[in-house]
């Protein structure tokens, strides 16, 4: 993804016609999936057949052309492109714009402290050969992202191959070119200290299938450098073993020639906002990272979402629909663009009620592999990850109970999707939180925030994330059901609250329901009964606060609301303490 390479940890950092009724749609990984429909309007009837995923494909295919770093030309392009695109749809500047003004946008300019970066050109051949081992023009994530350039007409000098750590302490490396499978930025302080050119690496993970994909090459970045000279290659798979073989015969000279950009730039986030009418300090926020060399990361969800936005423009311009709370939509750089949104207004802040960070949402899986996934807030499966839960290969932290964030955002934006799967027989599923992406923030700052996203996908951050591996129909999918949701929890109403009540009430006890039947299989093989007590309970704890937290959506003091809240609770601890008893012939009692 976009998702951020070195992530730290989840606590440290490491984005309806007539009468309404609730009707059960169909199982997944809990069992029974409810979706809520809000009011008199049906959104999914008014987004379906307008959401065609045509902009968001363009969109990304414009994008793709560019290594978007923030600050240079791609990126800086992009957000105008937005801008230009919001404007068209009836969104006005807000510098410019009146009070009655409902649909702004507007592009934040700050003073970058590095210099931004862009590649020209490179290659990398074994002298003596007649062919290069790789040139930028077939794979232009060759480059390491901040590399300096060499000299006009390249360097020349001799390769060290570095197997570990002990073993470059030994060797002199002032004026050597090395090679490693070890992390560039482990090394980079002790080569540029001691005088190395550059470095030449191979790191491709598995879940790449490398020797499949022989050609691919994951992007990778050396520290911010402004006066410096030291630069990296990245080789696919196909590289380092003629590279390794050539190494393997004796002394290896390569010529690199690199050709990069370096230069003082500002930073641009673009936010668009369509404001409520009646709490228009209460919010949604959408948030799409632009910066990745990709199709998939993430020009998809920078597309996706400007569709969205514009879709949502018009049908409001028309009549068609209108937001009690508002709207917004920010594109910018991962994580660092959510969190000062958050961070720089706290009243503002006050009114963010949930946020939805779109990345890497548009893969076409039968090419990529892996699936559509919902990256939940934390809920249990991220503790004891079993049954149908399953992390993916970019991996998970375990959590600990005081992680937890229980909410409804979990399963009513799970019940929608799963509402266009079934319409569109499109597979959606679901992953225990891992964090790296825009979601993040949202929920360090107990924002109520999920991702949506496919893994595992065997051209992540290489060069082949093409838009050749972006599905139309995907854009689609994942922006009508992300739109739809959206207007769904701005126009959430007393109504609402209700309805949704009911559907988390009967999702908690289905929860429950698996639980058991998966802590029942692990007693029957002499499972320990103090852990799968404790499992048990912090599921049904998780679920009971996550009926509580509906009370978010209107004003305290709703006295009816309370009261069916509470009454939710009383029975869905009622009746999980019944099933769970039931469990080993009653072994269990349950106090809270």
């Amino acid at each position: 993804m976009g998702r951020i390479s070195h992530k730290p940890s989840f606590l440290k950092l490491r984005s309806k016609q007539g009468v309404v009724s609730m009707m059960v749609c169909f199982t997944f990984l809990t069992g029974c999936s409810q979706k809520i429909e809000n009011n008199s309007t049906d959104y999914f009837a008014l987004v379906r057949p307008a959401f065609t995923g045509k902009l968001a494909y363009k969109t990304t295919d414009y994008m793709e052309d560019y290594w978007r770093v923030v600050g240079n030309t791609g990126f800086n392009n992009t957000v105008y492109l937005i801008a230009d695109t919001l404007k068209a749809s009836g969104f006005v500047l807000e510098s410019e714009a009146k009070e009655t003004d409902r649909l702004t946008y507007r592009i934040e300019k700050r003073p970058m402290e590095n210099q931004t970066w862009e590649p020209i050109s490179a290659s990398l051949q074994i002298v003596g050969e007649d062919k290069p081992l790789l040139v930028s023009a077939s794979n232009r994530n060759m480059t390491y992202l901040n590399s300096a350039s060499t000299p006009e007409n390249g360097v020349q000098a001799e390769v060290l191959y570095v197997e570990n750590l002990e073993q470059l302490e030994k060797i002199p490396v002032k004026d050597k070119i090395i090679y490693t499978e070890i992390s560039a930025r482990k090394l980079f302080d002790y080569l540029l200290e001691n005088g190395a050119l550059g470095i030449l690496t191979y790191d491709n993970p598995t879940y790449l299938q490398p020797e499949k994909n022989k050609t691919s090459i994951q992007f990778r970045s050396l520290p911010h450098q402004d006066s410096t000279n030291f630069w990296g290659i990245a080789l696919s798979f196909e590289t380092k073993e003629k590279l390794i073989a050539r190494l393997q015969k004796g002394t290896t000279e390569v010529l690199v020639n690199i050709q990069t950009k370096r230069y003082p730039s500002e930073e641009l986030t673009i936010v668009a906002n369509i404001k409520g009418v009646e709490k228009p300090d209460e919010r949604l926020v959408f948030s799409a990272h632009i910066q990745e060399p990709g199709a998939n990361d993430n020009a998809t969800g920078v597309g996706t979402q400007l569709e969205m936005a514009v879709l949502a423009a018009k049908l409001f311009s028309e009549g068609k629909i209108d937001l009690d709370r508002t709207l917004t939509f920010l594109w910018g750089d991962e994580i660092i663009s959510t969190r000062r949104y958050i961070q720089e207004n706290p009243e503002r802040a006050k009114g963010i009620k949930w946020g939805i960070s779109l990345d890497m949402v548009g893969e076409d899986t039968n090419i990529t592999g892996g699936s559509f996934l919902i990256e939940k807030m934390p809920d249990p499966s991220a503790i004891w990850t079993r049954g149908a839960d399953k992390h993916t290969e970019w991996g998970g932290e375990v959590l600990s109970t005081e992680d937890m964030k229980p909410h409804y955002l979990n399963d009513f934006i799970i019940s929608n999707f799963k509402a266009q799967g079934k319409f569109a027989d499109w597979k959606v599923e679901t992953n225990p939180f891992e964090g790296g992406s825009d979601h993040t923030p949202f929920l360090q700052a107990d924002i109520p925030g999920l991702l949506l996203w496919h893994f595992t996908d065997q051209f992540y951050h290489t060069n082949n994330d093409r838009i050749d591996k972006v599905s139309q129909e995907t854009l689609k999918n994942v922006g009508t059901a992300a739109l739809v949701s959206g207007l769904e929890l701005v126009n959430a109403d007393a109504e609402f609250a209700e309805k949704l009540i009911k559907s988390i009430k009967q999702q908690g006890i289905e929860r429950l329901k698996t639980e058991i039947a998966l802590s029942k299989k692990i007693l029957e093989e002499e499972g320990e009964l103090g852990e799968q007590a404790l499992i048990l309970k912090v599921w049904q704890d998780w679920y009971l606060k996550a009926i509580g937290s509906i009370n978010d959506i209107v004003p305290e003091g709703n006295s009816s609301l309370e009261k069916s809240i509470h009454e939710a609770q009383l029975e869905f601890e009622s009746k999980t303490e019944e099933l769970m008893k039931s469990l080993n012939q009653g072994i269990f009692t349950w106090k809270f």
